[in-house]
C-alpha cells in the first residue's frame, strides 16, 4: 500500500536513502482517482526498492509549496533528495513504471 506522505513524515521519508515517488492528489479530483489504483499497484510491486506515497494537497501545504504543485495529479520522482522527473495529469501505469525503472 502507498505510504501517506504528510508534513510530519516527509523529511524522514526523503532521508530513507531509497528513491521516492510522491503522488500529489485530492479526494475531489477525478483524474487523481483514475491513477490512484495504479499508484497502489506500483507501491506493492516496488515495495523493497522504492518508497511510493500519496500526498493529499488539501492537508499538506508545506510539501505542496516545496514542489510548486499547481495542478493535480502531479507525480514527482525523487532520487538522492533531488527531483529527477515529474508527470502532471493522468498517465498510464507503463509510463510511471518506465520513470521508476529509470531511477533504479
Amino acid at each position: 500500500m502507498a505510504l501517506a506522505i504528510t508534513n510530519e513524515n516527509y523529511e524522514s521519508t526523503i532521508a530513507s536513502g531509497m528513491p521516492v515517488v510522491i503522488d500529489f492528489w485530492a479526494e475531489w479530483c477525478g483524474p487523481c482517482r483514475m491513477i490512484g489504483p495504479i499508484i497502489e499497484e506500483l507501491a506493492g510491486e516496488y515495495a523493497d526498492r522504492v518508497v511510493i506515497g500519496k500526498c493529499d494537497v488539501e492537508s499538506n501545504d508545506d510539501i505542496v509549496a516545496q514542489y510548486r504543485v499547481r495542478n493535480i495529479p502531479t507525480v514527482v520522482f525523487i532520487k538522492d533528495g533531488q527531483v529527477v522527473d515529474k508527470v502532471v495529469g493522468a498517465t498510464t501505469k507503463e509510463n510511471l513504471k518506465a520513470k521508476i525503472d529509470a531511477m533504479l
